[in-house]
């Protein structure tokens, strides 16, 4: 046995066989476990005072302050225009940022060699992760609003320009969690399939995709739930804060002004009145069960999808 051998067999040896209390171990755990019960704690303060707030309205009006659409009177206010739109939004950015994202994070981690360029990609991505979601919006306002009124459609203030405007904001968080979730898939998987003489795209349709398939769904939908409650792109990408034409054409609903939960709920917020507050409170709620209903649908999903695999 080498010196260097006999000083790391020395070095495990004296680690398994030390006595003792592990403190800084000990600490480090608490601090853990403190941070998880702040954040917890935040958390319920936040929604205890929105339920506090929104319950009451939501009792009192019931399913018409769902159905009702936007009104200056409190008492006739709703938020159908607002579910609407962000049906429509989250319906254009499922179509546009996960196919996008997720053919982009195969690509890089099964097909792309590894060179320079490849990680300057990489990089690149994870970096516009991190931009502040308004520098989107400034770039829905200066690229797609100029873009479609100067097709003519419309000012170029649509629900068009608002579902591109969040697709460019999650698809590097798409992109990101897709190719962490096929990086996880275990090597000896590919080898098995190349073993038996499939070629690289059956490997990655039938071994790769379905392997993985758990963490891209979880992936997604928290892109998309983050994208449904973000504001500031929409209202720099031309959402408005009054009303929302419903009816009509098809083709005016997607050239015609449109609106959101979120945008909603910022109008009636900066109101003086204490009943503009109680609707801001219950439509907060009515946005979070939105987002719990598309989190519990990506979990029913995934356990299916597991089960199944």
């Amino acid at each position: 046995m080498s010196t260097t051998q006999a000083v790391t067999a020395g070095t495990v040896t004296h680690s398994l066989r030390r006595s003792g209390v592990d403190i800084a171990g000990m600490v480090f755990s608490a601090a853990l476990i403190l941070s998880l019960l702040f954040t917890l704690a935040v958390l319920a303060i936040l929604i205890g005072d929105q339920l506090g707030r929104g319950l009451p309205v939501i009792a009192e009006r019931g399913t018409d302050f769902l159905t009702s659409t936007l009104s200056s009177r409190t008492e006739n206010a709703g938020i159908l225009q607002g579910i609407i739109g962000t049906a429509m939004l989250a319906l254009m950015v499922s179509l546009l940022a996960f196919p996008i994202g997720i053919l982009t994070a195969v690509y890089l981690e099964e097909y792309a060699p590894p060179t320079k360029l490849t990680r300057i990609i990489d990089v690149n991505v994870r970096n516009l992760a991190g931009v502040p979601s308004v520098v989107y919006g400034l770039l829905g306002l200066a690229a797609f609003v100029g873009l479609f009124a100067a097709l003519g459609v419309g000012n170029g203030r649509n629900i068009l320009t608002g579902g591109l405007t969040l697709a460019v904001l999650i698809l590097p968080l798409v992109i990101i969690t897709s190719a962490e979730a096929i990086r996880a898939v275990p090597n000896a998987i590919r080898e098995a399939g190349y073993g038996i003489g499939a070629s690289r795209w059956q490997v990655v349709r039938k071994l790769v995709l379905p392997s993985a398939a758990p963490g891209i769904l979880t992936g997604t939908v928290l892109a998309l739930s983050r994208a449904l409650g973000e504001t500031a792109p929409l209202i720099l990408a031309g959402a408005v804060l009054g009303s929302f034409s419903t009816g009509g054409s098809a083709v005016d609903l997607f050239t015609g002004p449109y609106t959101a939960l979120p945008i909603i709920s910022f109008d009636w917020a900066r109101k003086p009145q204490d009943e503009f507050r109680a609707l801001t409170s219950a439509a907060i709620l009515a946005l979070l069960a939105v987002t719990l209903m598309a989190n519990a649908f990506a979990i029913f999903l995934r356990n299916r999808y597991d089960r199944k695999w």
